[in-house]
């Protein structure tokens, strides 16, 4: 067996999982301009007025449904015993209600893998405000 005529392939799949770090890494600026679609729901910060949704500032680490004090989370976020980190994160917001079937958010989801990845950059730049 020649172990070289492998080395075409050997190199393609060090390319691709390459990519795939830095794909999944985001990138924070592109984030806050994808969040604004989320803004007509969720604030950011200790400042903004309350909305349909909850606050997100602090959002990443913390338990699912324990960010926002004056939001009445939904009972299946609240039991859900979910901590968010990139990989909850990207689930929910790829389809929240297959992620957490019967929560109250009606989005259907961002399907773009990259545009999460962005988004949750972004989210872990917003530290809790009080």
């Amino acid at each position: 067996m020649n172990p070289s005529r492998h080395l075409p392939q050997i190199f393609a799949c060090i390319l691709l999982a390459a990519a795939g770090s830095a794909h999944a890494a985001g990138d924070a600026t592109l984030g806050q301009a994808q969040f604004a679609r989320c803004t007509s729901c969720h604030g950011i910060s200790a400042s903004s007025p309350p909305k349909i949704g909850p606050r997100l500032d602090g959002v990443y680490g913390r338990p699912a449904a324990s960010i926002d004090p004056t939001y009445e989370y939904s009972e299946a976020l609240r039991l859900a015993k979910i901590r968010w980190d990139d990989a909850s994160l990207d689930r929910f917001l790829a389809a929240p209600r297959s992620f957490v079937p019967g929560n109250k958010m009606t989005f259907t989801g961002v399907a773009d893998a990259g545009v999460r990845a962005n988004i949750i950059a972004y989210l872990k730049t917003r530290e809790q405000e009080r």
